[in-house]
């Protein structure tokens, strides 16, 4: 994040808002991909969604400005990977950075495949590994794991939505998954080479989807350090990228002030388009398209201010 001591090179930061999807190169970490994407734009304000491993590559949505306000959600969405496990040989971290701990036999089939993977569909438990960035008493699991210290951790309930197997070339299984927050990959990899009987870890790890976001717009740190600074700005989703799962509320001008200031709305059906349901929504200025912000629609039309947006999405 940024300190506040001065620039070297004497340019202020400057306030910038929207979310750049970032498609992370291998052996950067989250947060060093994070600071040059922030130096690149000369931003105030940034932050991550939620970290990708060093050796991982794929979608790492950056927030700047007002859009970090809403990264707490991309945090919280299910997220979508292709992974390859190698058969066979297990490590110490759970992937391909780790020292080889065992060696095994790989004489599996397609079907036993199939039959193990069926066990971790849907909701699972699943332990926390020793090399993660999860804290006990402020410090993070993997400095523990690095003195040889490893300590007892609980099992977490994730779920598990699609398990599917893409590819087998012995002794490398390619697979698909999309799951909820907090599901350590490497981790799945690990225990479907435990039920195959042979043991195996994470070769290679891709997040193609986090919520509705895809790698289909992102960008390579490459390519956005060859952009212009015009180009740069021009690469960046609006602060609303991250909302349009929500339904869209319109005010009008005095409504809308009214939301701004906090205050919780009675929305007649002749003056607003109110949803259906009841929920999180996404609200508009109607005259000018500006986002105000996330509201909560609750029974008999109220809309009640969630989080709001300071300056213009635009």
């Amino acid at each position: 994040m940024a300190h506040s001591s001065p620039q070297k090179q004497g340019i202020p930061r400057i306030p910038v808002h929207g979310v750049l999807l970032l498609d992370k190169p291998a052996g950067w970490s989250s947060n060093d991909a994070l600071i040059k994407a922030k130096r690149l734009l000369n931003a105030l304000k940034a932050g991550h969604t939620g970290t990708l491993d060093p050796f991982a590559t794929g979608l790492l949505p950056l927030c700047f400005g007002e859009a970090t306000k809403f990264s707490q959600d991309l945090l919280e969405a299910d997220k979508a990977y292709e992974a390859v496990v190698h058969l066979g040989i297990t490590t110490n971290t759970g992937d391909t950075e780790g020292e080889t701990t065992a060696t095994l036999p790989v004489d599996v089939t397609v079907e036993q495949i199939a039959a193990a993977m069926d066990r971790f569909r849907g909701p699972i438990a699943q332990v926390p590994p020793m090399y993660s960035a999860l804290k006990r008493d402020g410090k993070p699991l993997y400095e523990y794991a690095r003195a040889g210290v490893t300590l007892e951790r609980e099992a977490r309930q994730v779920h598990i939505h699609v398990l599917e197997l893409l590819d087998y070339q012995a002794p490398y299984l390619r697979i698909r998954v999309v799951c909820s927050k907090g599901t350590y990959i490497r981790v799945l990899g690990e225990e479907i080479g435990n039920a195959l009987g042979c043991g195996g870890h994470l070769q290679a790890l891709r997040r193609t989807g986090v919520g509705t976001l895809t790698l289909e717009n992102s960008v390579t740190l490459e390519q956005f350090m060859a952009m212009s600074d015009e180009q740069r700005s021009a690469a960046l989703l609006p602060v609303d990228g991250l909302l349009h799962s929500f339904p869209a509320v319109m005010l009008g001008d005095v409504l809308a002030q009214r939301f701004l200031h906090g205050q919780r709305l009675a929305l007649g059906k002749e003056e607003v388009a109110v949803p259906a349901a009841s929920g999180r929504v996404r609200v508009y200025q109607e005259n000018g398209g500006r986002l105000l912000g996330t509201g909560l629609m609750q029974e008999f039309g109220i809309l009640a201010p969630e989080r709001l947006v300071a300056t213009p999405s635009a």
